[in-house]
């Protein structure tokens, strides 16, 4: 069975890319529920769990395989809309951003266009999962059950706090996945040659399990790199959906005093299990083909941007393979039009 081509940038494109994005991010974030759920308690409560085992051994004892997956709902719905905006405004910024500069321009300079296009899909994306960050964190760290379900714990927040209660962890969530994924682009490339660099031989004189090796070596070190200048936002989102606003007293007034409270070691907390959840969001997601025919496409497919790309000759294809053959839809390599997305 063979699928008809997709033709690049029109509505059904955009998507399917946005289609795509639900599957990378929604399905994966939900997975690893039970990492992020001791994570945001530790975050919010460094004596309540000794570590990530002592933690679900606890929840296990007392709430079951239930209590484990607290926050599953919004978390799924949240990185839903996360991924299909991502994906989906990350091509149409592209193509936006590219239009504007020109053909020749946007080819010459398209890594800083990927990394303007990226940035703002996320800016946007965030809007859209911000609502359900903060659904989720309260579910996961109330000390008394905040909500028997989505729908309750949704309307519980609409009710008492309005949309702010939905949005004040909004300027820390930008400034946690912003730099994130702005880090994600530049770390890999720079590790994976430096890595190179230290080996002694160019990539083309490996073979290509051990240029698989290399990328994932690069994709591992980058992950940590992007959990560390993203993580003290991390915590704050945590901690500002969790605690309630003195009368009067704004969301950035509540920041700093979060700040402070947290300290210097504080701000650091559920780093390691944070580095553990991305690395594995990021495997679950990775998806390429078998052939690497630039060092651009290696480059996109391995940093982990959750969004699709064409090979380097940019914009001048007639035929594409959608990102959903990677999941198994008849998947086939295309030497003229390749999508991949980690």
């Amino acid at each position: 069975m063979e699928h008809k081509a997709i033709e690049l940038y029109t509505p059904k494109y955009y998507y399917t890319c946005a289609l795509g994005g639900v599957l990378a991010c929604g399905l994966t974030h939900t997975f690893v529920t039970p990492l992020d759920l001791v994570k945001c308690r530790r975050q919010v409560d460094a004596q309540l769990y000794k570590g990530n085992f002592d933690g679900w051994s606890k929840i296990y004892r007392g709430e079951g395989t239930r209590g484990l997956y607290t926050g599953f709902g919004p978390t799924f719905i949240g990185y839903s809309f996360q991924g299909a905006a991502k994906y989906g405004f990350y091509e149409l910024f592209k193509k936006k951003y590219s239009d504007f500069a020109g053909e020749e321009t946007a080819h010459k300079y398209r890594t800083i266009i990927y990394l303007a296009a990226s940035a703002s899909a996320e800016v946007l994306a965030d809007i859209a999962l911000c609502p359900w960050e903060a659904l989720k964190v309260r579910m996961q760290t109330s000390t008394q059950p905040f909500a028997k379900s989505t729908s309750e714990g949704f309307n519980k927040i609409l009710k008492q706090e309005g949309l702010n209660g939905f949005y004040k962890g909004l300027t820390p969530l930008w400034a946690r996945q912003v730099p994130y994924t702005m880090m994600k682009f530049a770390s890999f490339e720079k590790t994976v040659e430096f890595i190179y660099n230290s080996l002694g031989k160019p990539k083309q004189d490996y073979n290509k399990l051990e240029q698989l090796g290399v990328s994932f070596l690069g994709g591992y070190i980058a992950g940590v790199f992007c959990a560390i200048v993203s993580h003290p936002a991390d915590t704050l989102v945590s901690k500002l959906n969790n605690v309630k606003k003195a009368e009067g007293e704004s969301t950035g007034a509540l920041s700093l005093r979060l700040m402070k409270e947290l300290g210097f070691k504080g701000i650091w907390r559920g780093l390691g299990t944070r580095v553990i959840m991305i690395e594995i969001v990021k495997q679950i997601q990775k998806k390429s083909s078998s052939s690497s025919t630039n060092e651009e496409r290696s480059i996109w497919t391995q940093i982990g941007f959750e969004g699709v790309h064409e090979s380097q000759s940019f914009g001048k294809h007639d035929d594409i393979q959608w990102i959903l053959q990677s999941y198994g839809f008849d998947f086939r390599d295309d030497v003229d039009a390749e999508l991949y997305f980690w």
